[in-house]
């Protein structure tokens, strides 16, 4: 079997966790990068210093702050952690793969959906991204910083997540408490639409991403089923065997978080993976129902 050797940038959050184990199980050499030193990692300065191991195939890029982090008041420095730990990893591994001797043969970085317009046509990974607000400049920067020169020989794709529903972080992990004990309920009226995608899918669509040749460019992360909050609420509850009948107010999120980041959880897009699919990736959870049976499992 060929060497496989994969750099990953945010190894130690909700989704690296998660991708570490994936690639680990398939046997990939996985060394994250992290901001602190530990075994089979090296810091983002020792990249900057060193570039990347020798033999890397791959390089991975999902590092950034919690933005969803409800014990993180929305203050302007909060703010700009949020920009720089996407943008600047992000920028750094396109540095290194530029500086390689032997080149990577892909590198697959992460952004959202946020920059895709809401309303009630469809976004595909055709359709007109747009900068709006913080979060839809951030996505829009984001994937600047991944661009790599034109003569580059290394492969590019770039994987626009929706909410990641996994049992150990994200929206589950600050919605389940509320759930669990027959307080939760849809936020607002429950209208809006809500992109989303199971951490399983998300992480192998990433292995895909690395695995096949013909695959570049743009990538919704998105599983194929859209729905809105409400129709979430009612799968999450449902696979709880808990009501969910306690609307929470707009407001109270924009209390929480601020409205800048509230719009995560408040507001979304309708979001297909077009070309993720034509690509010929399966889902494992392609509908919410199954989804949510499966987060629900793990309690």
């Amino acid at each position: 079997m060929a060497h496989k050797h994969v750099v990953l940038g945010g190894g130690t959050g909700f989704i690296g966790k998660r991708l570490c184990k994936t690639l680990l199980a398939d046997g990939y050499e996985v060394t994250t990068i992290s901001r602190m030193p530990a075994v089979k990692s090296m810091t983002w300065h020792d990249l900057e210093k060193d570039g990347l191991p020798e033999g890397t195939t791959a390089v991975v890029n999902i590092a950034g702050q919690n933005v969803l982090d409800p014990t993180r008041r929305w203050t302007p420095g909060f703010k700009q952690n949020v920009w720089n730990s996407r943008i600047n990893t992000t920028a750094a591994c396109v540095r290194a793969i530029e500086r390689a001797t032997v080149r990577p043969r892909v590198l697959v970085s992460i952004s959202g959906v946020s920059h895709y317009a809401m309303g009630m046509k469809p976004n595909t990974e055709d359709s007109k991204t747009i900068e709006f607000d913080f979060m839809s400049r951030l996505c829009h920067e984001w994937e600047k910083a991944a661009n790599l020169s034109d003569n580059s020989i290394c492969r590019s794709v770039k994987i626009r997540s929706g909410v990641v529903i996994g049992r150990n972080g994200g929206m589950i992990q600050s919605l389940i408490l509320p759930f669990w004990l027959g307080l939760g309920g849809p936020i607002g009226d429950g209208k809006h639409d809500l992109p989303w995608i199971h951490i399983d899918d998300l992480c192998n669509l990433i292995k895909f991403a690395i695995e096949k040749p013909e695959v570049t460019g743009v990538l919704n992360g998105v599983a194929p089923e859209l729905i809105t909050n409400y129709d979430f609420t009612k799968a999450f509850a449902s696979a709880l065997v808990r009501p969910a009948i306690f609307p929470l107010p707009e407001f109270v999120l924009n209390l929480i978080f601020g409205n800048e980041r509230a719009v995560l959880l408040t507001k979304g897009a309708k979001v297909i993976p077009k070309r993720t699919m034509e690509v010929g990736f399966q889902y494992q959870y392609p509908d919410i129902r199954s989804a949510c049976k499966n987060v629900a499992r793990l309690f």
